[in-house]
């Protein structure tokens, strides 16, 4: 009987990384593929593999589970769709699908962010907690110690010399 193997961290079927990564690369196939179909081109192929390099950006910070550097591609994507359609590359409508599909990977992205900073914030808690902790255990254990024994004073000096003196010899 064979022992199942736990897959790498991140590639679960149904982790978020892997999820978004399939979505974007679905979307990008899908572009290219219909901008090749349509008699009168809907998204010109200069402008989808323009956008597809870019799409690749945010795919593969996404699946580093970087999500400020995926927000900050998808943004640059952005920027580079409303170019394209402003030079007639991409039809209104192909446009304001594509827009539709960044604006729910942006809301994926900053909910993933949140969630990560929200992470963080307890961590770091938690990491304060503990250290007050150790901190009031410290002082709790130096007031339970005993207090350092004090060594005994010397004899005091009665003013008689011992050994030689006057008198003596």
């Amino acid at each position: 009987m064979s022992q199942p193997t736990s897959p790498s961290p991140g590639a679960a079927l149904g982790s978020p990384r892997r999820i978004l990564a399939g979505w974007l690369l679905a979307t990008v196939l899908l572009t290219g593929t219909l901008a090749g179909c349509a008699a009168a081109p809907e998204l010109d192929r200069a402008a989808a593999v323009e956008l597809q390099a870019q799409v690749l950006s945010v795919t593969e910070a996404a699946a580093a589970n970087d999500p400020a550097a995926s927000l900050k591609h998808l943004d640059e994507l952005t920027v580079k769709l409303d170019e394209a359609a402003a030079r007639g590359e991409v039809s209104f409508k192909r446009h304001e699908s594509i827009r539709k599909s960044v604006d729910a990977v942006r809301a994926d992205l900053n909910a993933q962010q949140a969630e990560a900073a929200r992470v963080a914030a307890e961590q770091e808690a938690a990491a304060q907690a503990a250290a007050a902790a150790a901190q009031a255990e410290a002082a709790a254990a130096a007031a339970a110690a005993p207090p350092p024994a004090v060594a005994p004073a010397p004899p005091a000096d009665s003013g008689k010399t011992k050994g030689k003196g006057k008198g003596n010899g």
